[in-house]
């Protein structure tokens, strides 16, 4: 048994595993494209504050998209389940995005990377904004990684309102080599971007954002909508036109999103897929033989630890994404860049531990179980 704390200050006890979850597929994913979210390994080596440039971990970085990809997975880079803007400043992303683009050519790997304006530290106009999309983008492009047009906090600063968004949309979708997927996040996930497309009001944004793609359809492969909102994603998606894809970043409800109904499906790019990886892997292939029941059977029950980590103030998911990459043995630490590992309660821990282990996520039970002993006792709760 192993001692946790609960959230009502009490501790209670609970019987970890002893086997990991044997799943049975294997092969290429191909009904949906799917990709994680990858999260960033910190030196915890480096003497860095939180104000400091992000020291990276590269070796144990690059191993884990290894591992993503091994599963079959394509990997998201350099997007906010990187920490980008919230310890990763674009130096750090723009290394990252060459090391993985590297990595991912030497071993035939999908890759996407986040173009943003984080190198903006202080108020812009709108020509600052769109050279510094511009400059990222080529960066991208560079690469030969596709680019993912990430939502910019000194844009949502800058724009007076929707013509803007179209204005500097359509600038950047005419300029891109090939088509990019556009990304909506939701100021859950980031406050900064309150009002993005130029209007607080949902609908009023989703029609500039259609706006946007309708202009451009040959240069938008697809969109990634992280709102939270799985009507509002269902209904959008019915709405774009022919050919440009739907991509899910919806961690409630991604299960019957990535299923579909008569009228469709989405793809999905998910930090959740970060610590779900060969579940999720294991559910999509189950899916790609029609399978949808088996499908939902699979990855329904992962549900509620995805609500978990991504529970109120959404932003500081991170932390629970890596405390189980640390338990599952994919790195050695449990430490973030920025010092973010503080960032949830040891009771909100606690509990992600025994959701993730509930469900068989752990490829050794019995190390993931030292970890969170050792992790514990150093909170001073006894084991």
């Amino acid at each position: 048994m192993i001692r946790l704390p609960g959230p009502d200050g009490g501790v209670r006890e609970y019987s970890p595993r002893t086997e990991p979850l044997v799943l049975t597929t294997a092969g290429a994913l191909t009904s949906r494209t799917v990709f994680s979210a990858a999260h960033v390994v910190a030196d915890p080596y480096a003497d860095t504050s939180p104000d400091s440039p992000a020291a990276v971990d590269w070796d144990a970085t690059l191993a884990f998209r290894r591992h993503l990809w091994s599963q079959g997975l394509g990997v998201a880079e350099a997007m906010d389940t990187a920490q980008r803007g919230m310890g990763l400043d674009w130096s750090g992303a723009a290394e990252l995005i060459r090391r993985s683009a590297a990595e991912a050519r030497s071993v035939g790997g999908l890759i996407a990377c986040g173009v943003g304006t984080d190198q903006l530290t202080g108020p812009a106009g709108l020509a600052e904004v769109r050279k510094a999309y511009e400059e990222q983008l080529a960066l991208v492009e560079e690469t030969g990684s596709q680019a993912i047009l990430m939502a910019s906090r000194a844009l949502a600063a800058a724009a007076s309102g929707p013509e803007d968004y179209l204005d500097l949309y359509g600038h950047l979708l005419r300029q891109a080599s090939e088509p990019v997927i556009l990304h909506w996040l939701g100021p859950m996930f980031d406050p900064a971007l309150e009002g993005y497309w130029g209007s607080a009001d949902l609908d009023a944004a989703t029609e500039t954002f259609l706006d946007v793609i309708k202009a451009h359809p040959d240069k938008v492969d697809g969109i990634k909508v992280s709102l939270l909102d799985a009507r509002r994603e269902v209904e959008l998606r019915r709405r774009l036109p022919e050919g440009v894809r739907c991509y899910t970043g919806d961690d409630f409800h991604y299960p019957e999103l990535i299923a579909g109904d008569e009228q469709g499906f989405s793809h999905a790019l998910l930090g959740i897929f970060d610590p779900l990886a060969p579940l999720a892997a294991d559910a999509v292939r189950t899916l790609d033989t029609g399978d949808v029941e088996g499908f939902r059977a699979t990855l329904d029950p992962t549900v509620d630890l995805s609500r978990h980590l991504f529970q109120t103030p959404t932003r500081f998911y991170k932390t629970g994404v890596v405390l189980l990459a640390w338990l599952a043995g994919h790195q050695d630490h449990f430490t973030m860049v920025g010092g973010l590992q503080s960032a949830r309660s040891l009771p909100h821990l606690a509990r992600a531990y025994e959701l993730a282990d509930g469900l068989g996520l752990f490829p050794d039970p019995a190390l993931a179980e030292a970890r969170m002993r050792s992790l514990l006792t150093v909170y001073g709760v006894p084991q």
